[in-house]
């Protein structure tokens, strides 16, 4: 048979949009309208290029018209496909009301009147009315765009300044997506690897009709839970069927939190669908404030209710890409947040109108535990795949290695430095974590090293043979010696010395985390640490993890990223780090040294100046001396429990007059007659005298001095509240 027109396929979709809305003209004469219309969308129209041209301009959401001037050509619009027009199509229907028809004939008009009695609001506030004999111009904030037969008038809302899709992106984290530029080259399976669990998890999302929209995959920690979500996310976006994807992270600050998960969610859904994008930028225009309410909230005005309008409006949902990823459900911030929103999500879009199928990745932990276990919320409603106990990884992890063995052997042109031996001694010390191979890999793989050395040290570091292993051994002796090894050349350079390497990594370890600082979290990008609060030169951050690129770095914005987390639990676990192990008591102890450095170096001689106002001192200089005032006491309250690794420092800060000039600086810093710095100044205080009550039994010789300041400076404090109320009164 010979083609059909186009049209003759379209129309049907079309008429099915505006199915019941009735105008004042019969059916025969609104289809013709109707079908000149698509025709013109179409191209098919030959009597007026020109409107025909201008027709897909008629479909742009209400606000984004741009009227053409009769001197300028009109925009030349691409061809569209069919599925294309009737998307634009459907993005009109739904922002015209049932009652009102979508064409109508023009009537003969002599000269421009109001025609505000024809205009009816829609859902979104904004109000579409019908004119004829007047096109092209613009009234305030009216635009008015013809068509042949069709004439529409825009109001963009003069009452509305925000923008809810700019907003809306204000609060997405960028990052989290699996095709972020910051996740460039993430971990994810090989071609031939993984493929069972693969296609279990494929077999789940694609089946629309399963009993279940939720899985949730939990694995230890390097099991290769990440990689499997990175692939899932590509083969589902090569398939056109990815919602949406999210890659949480505990050392990014920009996504370890709850915060942005729904918004970037929601952008994704409406990025390629302009109909969903009006009806998200609508909502947050609504309720600018959404954003802070709660996750359930924000998935029922963001998502659930545009998506129910469109299910009203007669969309057929499951022709929508449909798979939400979730990975690293446990590196967010607050096993409460986590708790949230998974409750959130079982409340909200576990609905069986809602196309989506939602795949979370998680270690175990709390919040994710506790919901899949017998009785909990999600047990009953969501898939669970346990990936270390049901997948063993072995086989996966032996062609992983061989493959880049071979690789190396093409590079270095030996193709026999390594034996099958090799590889099936570091499978079996990965204990079924594969995050031990790709860790091995990346050492031995660095640039400038001898991968047939590197590989020989890290054979040496495996558990005896017969030993029975606990299931990190063998990746904490790896992290050892990486640590060790880059100890030995930091320590080595001569501008290093007297520089302990394994507490300043700590110290950048304990800032990635955050710092407490008077019950607040305080972390800082890298240089300004180095700098403002070590005493370091700039850059010193980058000599400290030369030799350890296979473990962490410092992303563009100067924060330390660790490429695991099993790290960061393995650093800060005296169990698991033996003798690389620094407690955190011992950070703040190195800290309040360098604060103390920096006031008594502050080359201010605060006795002899009357007005501290006018000091000669640099501003930046001036800013870190004051916030070493300031933080001090914190410090010095978090550090108590390691005392005597800092009690000399403490003694020579008192000989050297520093006590004497925090107290020149406290009216500048405290007494500003304003209750917030006369609230944190009582917090000042209470921080150094619960730093003295701490330590006085153990060096009363060392806090003398300083119980002597703190009792004079809680009398200011006391001084200084009572002339703020009588200046009150």
């Amino acid at each position: 048979m010979p083609p059909q027109s186009k049209k003759r396929h379209l129309w049907p979709r079309v008429r099915s949009l505006f199915g019941g809305r009735r105008s004042t003209v019969d059916d025969s004469h609104q289809d013709a309208n109707a079908s000149q219309v698509v025709n013109a969308v179409v191209g098919l129209t030959q009597s007026d290029p020109a409107s025909a041209r201008s027709v897909p301009s008629l479909l742009l959401p209400a606000g984004s018209l741009t009227p053409q001037s009769h001197e300028s050509p009109p925009p030349i619009h691409q061809s569209q496909s069919e599925s294309e027009i009737v998307d634009s199509l459907q993005c009109l229907a739904l922002s015209t009301p049932r009652n009102q028809g979508l064409l109508q004939s023009p009537q003969p008009l002599a000269t421009l009147q109001s025609y505000d009695h024809l205009a009816r609001p829609t859902n979104h506030g904004r109000t579409t009315s019908f004119l004829s004999g007047a096109s092209g111009f613009q009234m305030g904030d009216i635009q008015y765009i013809d068509a042949p037969n069709a004439h529409v008038t825009v109001h963009t809302g003069g009452d509305r300044p925000i923008d809810g899709w700019e907003m809306l992106l204000k609060h997405t984290a960028a990052d989290a997506l699996h095709n972020s530029r910051a996740r460039y080259d993430a971990p994810k399976c090989d071609e031939d690897t993984r493929v069972e669990v693969t296609s279990e998890i494929m077999e789940f999302i694609d089946n629309s009709d399963g009993p279940r929209r939720l899985l949730c995959m939990t694995g230890a920690a390097g099991s290769g839970k990440s990689a499997l979500e990175q692939t899932i996310a590509e083969i589902c976006s090569r398939k056109g069927s990815l919602a949406s994807s999210y890659f949480i992270s505990a050392t990014d600050p920009n996504r370890n939190t709850v915060n942005p998960v729904i918004p970037t969610i929601a952008y994704q859904l409406g990025r390629g669908n302009p109909p969903v994008k009006q009806l998200i930028k609508a909502a947050v225009e609504d309720d600018p404030l959404i954003f802070s309410q709660s996750l359930e909230d924000q998935i029922t005005t963001l998502i659930v209710k545009p998506f129910k309008h469109l299910s009203n409006a007669g969309l057929d949902l499951g022709t929508l890409p449909y798979a939400v990823l979730i990975d690293g459900l446990d590196e967010c911030k607050s096993e409460d947040s986590q708790a949230e929103l998974l409750t959130s999500i079982r409340k909200c879009l576990l609905v069986d109108w809602l196309p989506f199928r939602i795949f979370i990745a998680s270690r175990p932990e709390w919040a994710i535990r506790t919901a899949l276990k017998p009785g909990g919320h999600l047990h009953q409603l969501a898939y669970h795949i346990q990936l270390s106990d049901q997948y063993d990884a072995t086989g996966d992890m032996r062609r992983y290695l061989r493959r880049r063995f071979e690789d190396i052997g093409l590079s270095i042109g030996d193709p026999h430095w390594f034996t099958e031996g090799n590889i099936e001694t570091l499978v079996q010390a990965a204990s079924g974590q594969f995050i031990y191979v790709a860790t091995v890999y990346k050492y031995i793989s660095e640039r400038g090293a001898s991968p047939v050395e590197r590989l020989k040290i890290v054979l040496t570091w495996t558990p005896r043979e017969g030993q029975k292993t606990r299931p990190f051994e063998a990746l904490d002796k790896l992290y050892t010696n990486i640590v060790l090894a880059a100890k030995k050349a930091y320590e080595a350079v001569d501008s290093h010395n007297g520089r302990d390497f394994l507490l300043l990594l700590r110290a950048y370890h304990v800032n990635l985390a955050s710092v407490q600082i008077y019950g607040d979290d305080v972390s800082l990008p890298a240089g300004r640490f180095s700098v403002g609060w070590l005493g370091l030169e700039d850059r010193a951050e980058e000599n400290l993890v030369s030799d350890l690129h296979s473990l962490v770095r410092f992303d563009s914005t100067s924060y330390l990223q660790l490429y695991h987390k099993s790290f960061s639990d393995f650093f800060g676990a005296e169990s698991r780090a033996g003798d690389l192990f620094v407690s955190e008591a011992l950070v703040y102890a190195h800290l309040s040294k360098c604060f103390m450095q920096r006031i008594i170096n502050g080359q201010v001689d605060f006795d002899s100046v009357p007005d501290i106002l006018q000091l000669p001192l640099r501003q930046t200089t001036m800013d870190q001396v004051e916030l070493a005032v300031d933080y001090l006491p914190s410090i010095l309250s978090s550090a108590a429990v390691a005392i005597d690794a800092f009690d000399d420092a403490i003694a020579d800060f008192a000989q050297n007059g520093g006590w004497h000039k925090i107290d020149s600086m406290l009216p500048l810093l405290y007494h500003t007659g304003k209750s917030p710095t006369l609230r944190r100044f009582k917090m000042w205080t209470g921080k150094l005298r619960q730093f003295v009550d701490n330590v006085s039994s153990q060096k009363p010789e060392v806090v003398a001095a300083v119980n002597e300041f703190v009792v004079k400076w809680e009398g200011y404090e006391k001084e200084w509240r009572d002339e703020l109320t009588k200046n009150k009164a």
